[in-house]
């Protein structure tokens, strides 16, 4: 089996006849998708790369300059829109099954293929070989390439590289939320984001445990976060929040009690709810009263209508595009304040709120962090250490809400100040796995 047993043919394109230009692009890519689809399960990977090359590269990168690939000439009248969905579709077949079969490692030779001198447009190219390249050239600097390639990303080693590389988790999810894409490239984005925030949760309890260990304190463990040893400090400050005035008891309460109510109400209740416990600075004020203005003016009109469960969720994810990322391109004003101003664990603690009374608000803010992450990703590290510190705070404090992990704050000495301040120090942190009670 090979790509020359497709029906595309494979002749020099000036062969190519007036009738076969006329070929069902549709019918041609679903037996493309077919056909991959059916080798990725039964050849070894490098079979399967050197069909991939076979169908898409070989030819353009050979000194043969008068010959392309047959399946170039489906799309030749004016289709590059449609090669590039192919070319896509048909990485993410091999993808997906690679991902779920382990074979990760394949993942970088298949984005590596489109990396070849030989592949750049030359003067000496014959035209439709100029064309082919360079929609190829386009495909490899466009988003779609971009996304292939954090798939071929080694996580173990995140931390090098481009900042914006350590939470590649979100950009996935943003991935897995595109009905664009195609089914596999949302599937397998799914799945390995989810992978990698699993990792970063395992990798956090370790921490915690192992520094706060006597007997392993000269034991090299990993922190994977990059704020140091203040990440421990901050852990405590957010696992204090227990017990009655948890911030789950408080969001349990809020919905209660909010039933039932017009969206006025629950816009004044929601601004109070959100803003509990948040100091009394003048900053803190500004910003807050910046907030209570924008929301109070939205929707006005539906003002007196009791709010409906659309109108919860689309309220809450509202909110949350105020304090991110409101147009979908550029920071809102409000993120850009609290972020300058250092208030980034309070703007974390906010977004959390949100998403414990409507945890159907997770996947749009997730969206909306991957959207601060693109128009960050522009600048270089050094400008962006306030949104780094931001990012940081909310993997931290969104890896200690996880549905299947419980962190308690446990006194281990008696206060012998009598100052009123507390004392982290004489608190450990713990984690276990949650177990889920019986019905």
């Amino acid at each position: 089996m090979n790509a020359n047993s497709l029906s595309i043919s494979q002749e020099n394109p000036y062969s190519v006849t007036s009738s076969s230009k006329q070929i069902n692009v549709q019918i041609a890519q679903e037996e493309v998708y077919s056909f991959f689809v059916e080798i990725v399960k039964k050849l070894s990977p490098d079979d399967v790369l050197r069909e991939f090359k076979g169908l898409f590269i070989d030819g353009l990168d050979s000194e043969e300059s008068d010959y392309i690939p047959g399946i170039y000439s489906i799309f030749l009248d004016d289709n590059e829109q449609e090669l590039c969905n192919t070319l896509k579709r048909c990485c993410y077949i091999i993808v997906n099954n690679w991902k779920t079969n382990r074979k990760d490692k394949y993942i970088q030779e298949l984005v590596n293929l489109f990396v070849n001198e030989n592949l750049k447009v030359k003067d000496n190219n014959d035209p439709v070989v100029k064309i082919c390249k360079t929609w190829l050239e386009n495909f490899v600097n466009s988003k779609d390439y971009q996304e292939l390639k954090l798939f071929a990303d080694k996580y173990d080693e995140s931390s090098k590289g481009h900042w914006a590389n350590r939470y590649s988790s979100y950009l996935l999810i943003d991935q897995s939320i595109n009905k664009n894409n195609p089914i596999e490239q949302q599937e397998a984005a799914r799945k390995l984001s989810k992978q990698i925030k699993e990792k970063f949760k395992f990798e956090l309890a370790m921490y915690i445990a192992r520094s706060q260990s006597t007997v392993s304190s000269t034991a090299r463990y990993k922190n994977p976060s990059v704020l140091g040893d203040h990440a421990l400090r901050l852990i405590k400050a957010i696992v204090l929040k227990r017990g009655v005035f948890s911030h789950e008891n408080i969001a349990h309460i809020f919905l209660k009690q909010t039933q039932n109510q017009t969206l006025e109400q629950f816009k004044i209740n929601l601004e109070k709810y959100l803003f509990l416990s948040v100091g009394k600075q003048e900053s803190v004020e500004t910003w807050k009263q910046q907030f209570i203005n924008v929301l109070s003016s939205w929707k006005k009109d539906y003002n007196q209508e009791v709010i409906t469960k659309e109108f919860f969720l689309r309220t809450c994810n509202r909110v949350i595009d105020y304090l991110t990322i409101e147009n979908g391109k550029e920071p809102s004003s409000l993120f850009i304040l609290l972020i300058s101003q250092g208030h980034a664990l309070t703007l974390v603690i906010i977004l959390l709120k949100i998403i414990l009374i409507c945890n159907n608000s997770r996947r749009h803010l997730e969206t909306r962090i991957a959207h601060l992450i693109r128009f960050y990703e522009n600048y270089p590290e050094d400008e962006c250490k306030g949104v780094i510190n931001f990012m940081e705070i909310f993997n931290i404090t969104f890896a200690i809400y996880a549905e299947n992990v419980e962190y308690n704050l446990i006194k281990m000495e008696e206060e012998q100040s009598s100052n009123p301040q507390l004392n982290l120090d004489g608190y450990r942190v713990f984690s276990q796995m949650k177990v889920d009670k019986p019905k």
